[in-house]
C-alpha cells in the first residue's frame, strides 16, 4: 500500500527552535513509516512549506495523482486562515481577510476530495493541529510590530479564524462522507501544549509530530481492519 501525505509545513515537518525554523528528521510521515515498519506500506511526504489549499489544488496532479497512491492524507488550512501581517501592522484599523477566504477554502477541499476519489484514491482529511495563540502572537509581534495587537482585539485574531476553518473542515467531513482523523483533539489531550507546539506557537515539536503520527497510525489501521472485515477478507 502507498500513502501520500499532502499538505503544508506541518506535513513537511517544520519546527521552530530559538526563533529559527528547521525541518525535523522525525516529521509525522517519517514517524508514520516507522510505525508501519518494514511492511509493504510506503509513506511519501509531499508537504511544502507555506502552502495553502490554492497551491494544493495546483499540484494535486503531480504530487498525488501522479504518485498513484492508495490513500492520501490531506492536512491543510493553517496558512489559508493566516493573514498578511505586514498589511495588518500598517493598517490595524482596517478590515483584513485571510490569505485564502473561507468560502474558497471550502471549494478547494471539495475539489481535492472529488478529484482524488475519481482516481480511485481514498482521501483522508486531517483536522487542523492546534496552535498556541499567545506564543504565536509574540512571534508575529517580534517580526511585524505590536500594532497588530490592536487589530487582534477587534477581530478575534488567528485563533478565531483557525477555529472557523477547522469547523468548516469537520462539516465537510460529514457532508462528503470522507474518512477523517482528528489529530487536533489527540494533540490537545496528549499533555502540555508547550511541549507539543514549538516556539512560534504554530508548528509542532518532535514530540507533537510523534503524537500526530501515532493517532494517524492507530486510526488508519483500524479503518483498514474494518474494510477487510466488511469485505470478508
Amino acid at each position: 500500500m502507498k500513502i501520500v501525505c499532502f499538505g503544508d509545513s506541518i506535513t513537511r515537518g517544520v519546527t521552530c527552535i530559538k526563533g529559527r525554523l528547521r525541518i525535523l528528521k522525525d516529521n509525522y510521515p517519517a514517524v508514520l513509516q516507522q510505525y508501519f515498519g518494514d511492511s509493504s506500506t510506503e509513506i511519501v511526504n509531499k508537504g511544502v512549506f507555506n502552502d495553502n489549499s490554492d497551491l494544493l489544488v495546483q499540484r494535486l496532479g503531480k504530487d498525488v495523482i501522479g504518485e498513484h497512491p492508495d490513500v492520501v492524507l490531506i492536512c491543510i488550512g493553517g496558512n489559508d486562515c493566516n493573514f498578511k501581517w505586514n498589511e495588518v501592522a500598517e493598517r490595524p484599523d482596517d478590515t483584513h481577510v485571510p490569505v485564502v477566504p473561507l468560502e474558497r477554502y471550502a471549494d478547494n477541499i471539495r475539489h481535492l476530495v472529488k478529484n482524488v476519489k475519481e482516481q480511485g484514491i481514498t482521501p483522508v482529511l486531517l483536522t487542523l493541529p492546534p496552535l498556541d495563540p499567545k506564543r504565536y502572537y509574540q512571534s508575529i509581534s517580534a517580526r511585524f510590530g505590536k500594532s497588530i495587537g490592536h487589530w487582534i482585539g477587534l477581530s478575534g485574531g488567528i485563533e478565531h479564524w483557525h477555529g472557523q476553518y477547522n469547523r468548516c473542515l469537520k462539516k465537510f467531513i460529514k457532508q462528503l462522507n470522507v474518512p477523517a482523523i482528528d489529530v487536533r483533539t489527540a494533540i490537545k489531550k496528549a499533555g502540555d501544549l508547550k511541549g507539543l507546539i514549538s516556539d512560534d506557537g504554530i508548528h509542532l515539536t518532535a514530540e507533537g509530530y510523534k503524537v500526530m503520527a501515532k493517532k494517524i497510525y492507530t486510526d488508519l489501521t483500524a479503518q483498514f481492519a474494518g474494510q477487510k472485515a466488511g469485505s470478508g477478507i
